[in-house]
């Protein structure tokens, strides 16, 4: 059987969009198409088989982290093998760039947030200012993440709702990382006695509460500050030193409760704001010049 080339050049050579080659106009062939599709999936193996090589050692920490960045190189590797591929096909890319200037423009303007987020994404998988399971606060919100992706980072709240932050917010906002250098961390829960109350007797109640409580770590061992002499109060602070910062509500809670119980035990009063109240007469009331009626009327 005789293979007629012919009819499979004009085959490769339809133009899906036309264009008077001979002129320099632009025009898309069946044959680049064809070319752009083996290209891409030659890429696409050679990129897996250099993410494989890479990361057959890694820990699987780091592994999630090397192909979030590794996919962010895969999409630049792509766009660059498709221009290259057409302009070794004679296609003049010149004109397109020059011609899409103007919605390139546009679209950064549109996605400057979208590669913000990229960029700080990329920072904070590669200097770790932030790592899975680690404990942060941001605008009042306490939450553990869980995944760091490349656009944005989410973690879980105290009250199990899923915070999604946007990782530009890393690099533009003050974030505290409760658990970046080490897991522990120092809290404390602050109580006011009444005037008069044995402050010995106070600190070594509340040092007895922070070592009853189980999930207080016994080394640093809490320790109670006369923080200051209240308006209304003698103004005390436990402080002692947890394992998981995450859950402090839960156990500052069973200490108020300790502490409560025990001040009852012992008759320490927690007292609440107090204030006297002073009258003063500006000038004495004069009865003379009032009728008896009147008089009654106050006496009454």
């Amino acid at each position: 059987m005789k293979i007629d080339w012919q009819k499979i050049r004009d085959f490769l050579n339809y133009q899906i969009i036309e264009g008077d080659a001979t002129k320099g106009e632009f025009h898309f062939d069946l044959w680049m198409l064809i070319l752009v599709i083996v290209g891409l999936l030659l890429t696409s193996v050679f990129l897996r088989l250099v993410k494989n090589f890479f990361t057959r050692k890694m820990e699987p920490a780091d592994k999630l982290k090397f192909q979030s960045i590794f996919k962010f190189f895969n999409y630049l590797v792509y766009l660059t093998v498709i221009l290259v591929i057409l302009h070794s096909s004679g296609i003049n890319l010149t004109g397109i760039l020059t011609a899409s200037a103007a919605i390139f423009v546009g679209i950064g303007f549109a996605l400057q947030d979208f590669f913000k987020d990229i960029i700080a994404g990329i920072t904070i998988l590669v200097d770790k200012s932030v790592l899975v399971n680690d404990v942060v606060e941001m605008n009042d919100k306490v939450a553990r993440v869980f995944e760091i992706k490349l656009r944005s980072t989410r973690a879980i709240t105290r009250d199990d709702k899923v915070l999604i932050i946007p990782n530009h917010l890393f690099l533009s906002e003050i974030i505290f990382n409760y658990t970046q250098n080490h897991t522990k961390t120092r809290e404390s829960v602050h109580v006011g006695v009444a005037y008069g109350s044995d402050v010995k007797k106070v600190e070594r109640i509340l040092i007895e509460c922070a070592k009853a409580e189980k999930t207080i770590l016994k080394s640093p061992e809490p320790f109670v500050m006369f923080n200051n002499f209240g308006d209304s109060s003698l103004d005390f602070g436990i402080y002692f030193f947890v394992r998981d910062s995450f859950t402090d509500p839960r156990i500052k809670s069973n200490l108020r409760f300790a502490i409560d119980a025990a001040f009852r035990e012992n008759g320490i009063t927690i007292p609440f704001p107090q204030r006297d109240v002073h009258f003063y007469q500006s000038r004495p009331i004069n009865y003379q010049n009032t009728n008896d009626s009147e008089a009654a009327d106050d006496v009454i």
